[in-house]
C-alpha cells in the first residue's frame, strides 16, 4: 500500500518561502497514471487543492496561487517538494500530500498523507 509522510518546518516567517517535502513508500512516484498533489486545510476553510505534478515530472498548480507555488520531486528518493513563495498569515493552514488518479475529469484521491501544521508568524 502506498503510504505518504509530510515533513518539514511547521512556522514560517511572513514573506518566506515555505518548503515541504512528501517521502512516498509503497509506490513509485513515477508509475503511470498516478498523479501527486499537494491540498490544505486553513482554519475553519474546506480543503483546497494546490497543485500536482504527475508521474513524467509535469506540474499543474491552482489559478488562485499560480505565480508564488512551485512542484518539484527527487525520483532518486522517490519525494516531491512544495515551494510556497511570499506567505501571508493566509497561507497558514494544515497541509497534506497525497496520490490519486483522474476520474470523470477530476482527481480522486486514494492515499494521503497525516497533513503537517504550516504556522506563519514573524
Amino acid at each position: 500500500q502506498v503510504q505518504l509522510q509530510e515533513s518539514g518546518p511547521g512556522l514560517v516567517k511572513p514573506s518566506q518561502t515555505l518548503s515541504l517535502t512528501c517521502t512516498v513508500s509503497g509506490g513509485s512516484i513515477t508509475t503511470n497514471d498516478y498523479y501527486w498533489s499537494w491540498i490544505r486545510q486553513a482554519p475553519g476553510k474546506g480543503l483546497e487543492w494546490m497543485g500536482v505534478i504527475g508521474h513524467s515530472g509535469k506540474t499543474f498548480y491552482s489559478p488562485s496561487i499560480n505565480g508564488r507555488i512551485s512542484i518539484s520531486r527527487d525520483t532518486s528518493k522517490n519525494e516531491f517538494t512544495l515551494q510556497l513563495n511570499s506567505v501571508t498569515p493566509e497561507d497558514a493552514a494544515v497541509s497534506y500530500c497525497a496520490v490519486g488518479d483522474y476520474k470523470l475529469g477530476y482527481l480522486e484521491f486514494h492515499f494521503w498523507g497525516q497533513g503537517t501544521q504550516v504556522t506563519v508568524s514573524s
